[in-house]
């Protein structure tokens, strides 16, 4: 049985696909599964990858959904998938030849079930990391310490133990399609740290039509999904206050968005919160302005 699935949500984005199945058929270790959910695409995917499993070159498995955005699509994979470990490459994304290698090589060599995965390395289509690197005095870390206790930046990748991430599933909230992926992260931070790994495992490539690039848009359309979100960060128990009062300004700011009076009721931390509301107010008004 492989023990890596490589996954990926794709929605209307045949025209770039391409360039991940490449990067696929190129490694040097085919010891893994592709598994492609489509979120609800229009644009011919469904062909395209019908094609690419009649190629036989990889492993590939199909998924077809309405459309539920990201986390909806990361809820899909993580329901179908069986191997030990996964990883998400996005639709506009690739990995180096020796990824996959370099994946199953170090899993194999510190493979723990008092970890909950991997934290590999992000890198641009010109080489460079994105952000920093990962400290090369630990071996550990949650993603959260990453970031804000040993000041790592940028994006990284995740490699995760299957078991642990089909634990904490996205809620779908209707008419939305957005809930920060980080979420379930930090969720899976309060039970086990992971394994630092200082090598790239995914070329990444800002897409204009990238969620990253249309937050403000995500932010109006997805007021649900957004306060969620916050009110979940706010409960991090490793979390500091400067960190918290920030989610409770954007919590603030998309319950002024959806008219939830009760949001001050619903917080989990009602005190923050209050001295949160005129910050909220001013981000709520600034987004709507960034609408016009």
């Amino acid at each position: 049985m492989k023990k890596l699935t490589v996954f990926t949500p794709s929605f209307n984005r045949a025209y770039c696909l391409h360039q991940c199945y490449n990067s696929l058929k190129e490694q040097i270790c085919k010891d893994f599964i592709w598994l492609i959910i489509d979120d609800g695409s229009t644009d011919g995917t469904k062909e395209l990858v019908m094609d690419w499993v009649a190629e036989n070159e990889l492993d590939i498995q199909y998924v077809r959904q309405e459309n539920q955005g990201m986390h909806g699509a990361h809820n899909t994979a993580y329901d179908r998938i069986e191997t030990e470990l996964n990883v998400c490459i996005d639709s506009d994304d690739s990995m180096p030849p020796d990824a996959v290698e370099e994946i199953l090589t170090f899993w194999e060599a510190n493979r723990s079930e008092d970890v909950s995965g991997i934290i590999g390395l992000d890198v641009r289509t010109d080489g460079n990391i994105i952000g920093t690197k990962l400290p090369d005095h630990i071996e550990k870390s949650t993603l959260f310490d990453l970031h804000y206790k040993h000041g790592v930046t940028g994006d990284k990748k995740l490699v995760y133990r299957t078991a642990l991430s089909k634990k904490y599933p996205y809620p779908l909230f209707k008419g939305e399609k957005y809930v920060g992926l980080a979420y379930k992260y930090y969720k899976l931070d309060e039970d086990y740290p992971m394994l630092l790994l200082n090598k790239p495992l995914c070329i990444v490539e800002y897409l204009p039509d990238g969620s990253s690039n249309n937050m403000f848009r995500q932010y109006r359309k997805n007021p649900k999904g957004f306060a969620f979100y916050r009110k979940e960060l706010m409960k991090l128990p490793f979390a500091k206050k400067t960190f918290k009062f920030r989610q409770a300004i954007h919590y603030v700011s998309s319950s002024l968005m959806i008219k939830n009076r009760q949001f001050i009721e619903e917080t989990p931390n009602k005190l923050l919160t209050v001295f949160a509301i005129p910050l909220g107010i001013v981000l709520y008004v600034y987004v709507l302005a960034k609408q016009n």
